[in-house]
């Protein structure tokens, strides 16, 4: 609904909930245990050695503060005009020279406590960039609009709930998806709000959101009970909602259907992935659905010209049809290593991995390319991939950049 609708009273037992399977699997398989599959089936599967067919070069390596840790909030930077911006949860917004790794600007945000005492801010998604702006959100409901090219404030505004997702920018407008189903809207001049909707939180959900998508005329957000959603971005109000997969089953955790990957517009379809292993294509200007498979996952899709990239629960990653959704190959040599959503980098689909991995796979055919370590801290937010580079955030903070050759 609008701004004239009620607002979502989300209870700390949902927080808690969401907290408590960070990372859509177990705390141990994010952050230790053994590696080998040793016969037991909840250990991550342990890695085989292949022939690299081709090589990845390590560009550059940097620190943007400490990470996230254990809080599950999935951070990784963005790219927009040549340069990355990176967040930690706490040291600030970087913004680096994509090719070289260079510090462009820092900007570390402050705010004064009730006993007037400087006081971090607690970084959590983001950031989003565009229109000349990089926008971050914060655990407390904190929304930081930054000038891109020199990192100097230009405003700040409030939200209901944590911000973990990164905010989108487009059409003159902010959009900031917080973890109460609200997405709120801002003028990206001024920060004035514009208008916000709601929509109703599970009880138990995955911990994580994904962006809002922006396209001509509209914002489509994937919601927490397994639907997509349009909104007017003019008012917000909503012109249709599909369903991605449904949440059905005997129990809270078997009904967790989320749609937490940030939907993606290709031309006039919209690709959607859900936590319950379903993958659709709908018709954007309508709702109508094109296709769906059996096939996907909570994390962000991947996009080729002829393929969409999914990597389900499991660890499984598959390589779908994008004209119709038929899987066309699958990988599942890395089973319950908890992967990233996927990325497409040249002729290789990528994925990372809790152990600080980076996976590339043919394409064509799924199988493994090359494989090289970032920092050997769990990898959560999907790759990101722009001029040919491939750049990976991990739990603590750090930033490493690939090139192909």
């Amino acid at each position: 609904m609008s701004s004239g609708g009620a607002v979502v009273r989300a209870t700390a037992a949902v927080v808690l909930c969401a907290f408590a399977l960070s990372g859509c699997s177990t705390v141990k398989g994010w952050f230790g245990g053994k590696k080998k599959d040793d016969g037991k089936p909840n250990e991550p599967t342990e890695l085989t050695d292949f022939t690299p067919s081709v090589k990845v070069d390590k560009i550059w390596s940097v620190n943007a503060g400490k990470g996230e840790e254990r809080i599950g909030v999935g951070q990784g930077p963005t790219v927009a005009d040549g340069r990355v911006y990176a967040a930690a949860l706490k040291g600030g917004v970087h913004a680096y020279d994509l090719q070289t790794g260079k510090e462009v600007w820092h900007y570390v945000p402050m705010r004064k406590d009730k006993d007037k005492k400087d006081k971090d801010i607690r970084l959590s998604g983001g950031p989003g960039a565009g229109e000349g702006l990089v926008v971050i959100g914060g655990l407390d409901g904190e929304v930081i609009a930054l000038d891109a090219a020199t990192g100097a404030e230009k405003w700040t505004a409030k939200v209901t709930n944590e911000v973990i997702a990164a905010p989108s920018i487009g059409l003159g407008l902010v959009f900031v998806r917080s973890n109460d189903g609200r997405v709120t809207a801002f003028d990206a001049s001024s920060g004035e709000r514009r208008w916000f909707w709601n929509h109703e939180v599970p009880m138990l959900s995955v911990r994580g959101n994904g962006s809002p998508a922006v396209g001509p005329g509209f914002v489509f957000v994937g919601n927490d009970d397994g639907t997509v959603s349009a909104l007017a971005s003019s008012d917000g109000h909503t012109t249709w909602d599909q369903s991605v997969s449904q949440p059905e089953g005997r129990s809270e955790l078997d009904r967790m259907a989320d749609v937490d990957g940030t939907p993606v517009l290709e031309g006039t379809t919209l690709y959607a992935t859900s936590f319950k292993k379903q993958t659709v294509a709908i018709d954007a200007p309508s709702g109508r659905p094109l296709w769906s498979s059996e096939h996907g996952g909570v994390g962000r899709l991947g996009l080729s010209s002829d393929k969409l990239i999914v990597s389900d629960p499991s660890g499984t990653v598959y390589g779908l049809d994008k004209n119709g959704g038929s899987a066309l190959w699958s990988q599942p040599s890395l089973a319950r290593r908890n992967l990233t959503g996927a990325a497409v980098q040249g002729d290789y689909a990528v994925v990372g991995d809790f152990d600080g991995y980076v996976h590339w796979m043919k394409l064509d055919t799924g199988e493994f390319a090359a494989r090289a370590r970032a920092g050997g801290k769990p990898l959560k937010a999907a790759p990101v991939v722009a001029d040919g580079v491939l750049i990976v955030q991990n739990i603590k903070g750090e930033l490493t950049a690939f090139k192909l050759q």
